[in-house]
């Protein structure tokens, strides 16, 4: 791992202290609270949380600490999801009506989550459309997609992009079949344009096995990849990415059993992995569910705060 990817996980894992403590001086001043203290930082790997938020809200990710030194169980809140669209020549992104909503209500949805110390990434899958990030047709294609990207990361102050290569449904409308250097070309660009935000794979779908061309390495772009398949195990076949940016297990939270939950929680300590994927957060009490992994990845029982 390079030192520009080390620093970014070390901010991470230490619950970004100063800039938390920023981002909850903004907020108290633009809501007229006192600004909540900096999480503590629990040790060992990151947990991440994709949150349909056509159902429920991003700001539940903030909802969760650990019985033991109130440290965030969550350390990625996941938007899921905008999605890449076609015009009929070229890809664009786009939103629903919920994630715009959630993305109008940063300073209510995202910017205390941020404040807490957790990093919000935007995932962006397919649309059916036929346009993936397997298929542009150009590296200046890729680019101009990587700086729509940019463009929201910035607009809505988030923390990264997360690339989920689901459902383009390439071929539809007459768009291409995937090529060898379409996804290299868009992360390379996409870094490019955001040298200091985390950039992640869903581990799936094509743009998953196009991982190099001409002298790109796409895993030395990525701050993390993760298994994409709940319920299971799978090492994410990424070049040039160490253990501990690489997440092989993934929950669907009170849909994967919590037996499963607890092994695939031992099986990343013991193998010495970085992440822990879980989907599909809910409204609500989910503590006793989290706690089946937070026990074994942070010797500690979750708890509900919200």
């Amino acid at each position: 791992m390079n030192s520009q990817h080390i620093s970014r996980r070390q901010l991470l894992r230490n619950a970004g202290i100063a800039a938390a403590a920023v981002g909850a001086a903004s907020v108290a001043a633009t809501s007229g609270m006192a600004a909540p203290a900096a999480a503590a930082a629990q040790s060992g790997p990151i947990t991440t949380a994709y949150v349909e938020v056509n159902n429920y809200s991003i700001a539940d990710v903030g909802n969760y600490v650990l019985a033991s030194n109130s440290a965030n169980v969550f350390d990625l809140g996941i938007i899921f999801a905008a999605n890449i669209d076609y015009n009929g020549s070229s890809a664009y992104l786009s939103f629903n009506s919920q994630v715009q909503a959630t993305l109008d209500n940063a300073a209510t949805q995202i910017a205390p989550l941020q404040a807490q110390g957790i990093k919000v990434l935007l995932s962006v899958p397919g649309n059916h459309q036929g346009a993936g990030f397997a298929n542009f047709p150009s590296q200046s294609a890729a680019a101009a997609f990587a700086e729509q990207l940019a463009e929201a990361v910035a607009t809505y102050n988030l923390d990264g992009i997360d690339f989920d290569d689901e459902y383009a449904d390439y071929g539809t409308n007459g768009t291409a079949q995937p090529n060898a250097s379409s996804f290299p070309y868009l992360v390379q660009a996409l870094r490019n344009d955001l040298p200091d935000k985390l950039i992640t794979l869903y581990f799936i779908g094509p743009s998953s096995t196009t991982l190099s061309y001409d002298g790109i390495e796409v895993g030395s772009l990525l701050d993390y990849s993760w298994n994409a398949y709940y319920g299971t195990w799978e090492v994410p076949a990424v070049p040039g990415m160490s253990a501990s940016q690489l997440g092989p297990a993934a929950i669907e939270i009170d849909s994967t059993a919590t037996s499963t939950a607890t092994s695939l929680a031992q099986e990343t300590v013991s193998g010495g992995y970085g992440v822990y994927n879980t989907y599909n957060l809910p409204d609500g009490d989910a503590s006793s569910y989290l706690s089946s992994f937070t026990q074994t990845l942070y010797g500690s029982d979750a708890v509900y705060t919200g």
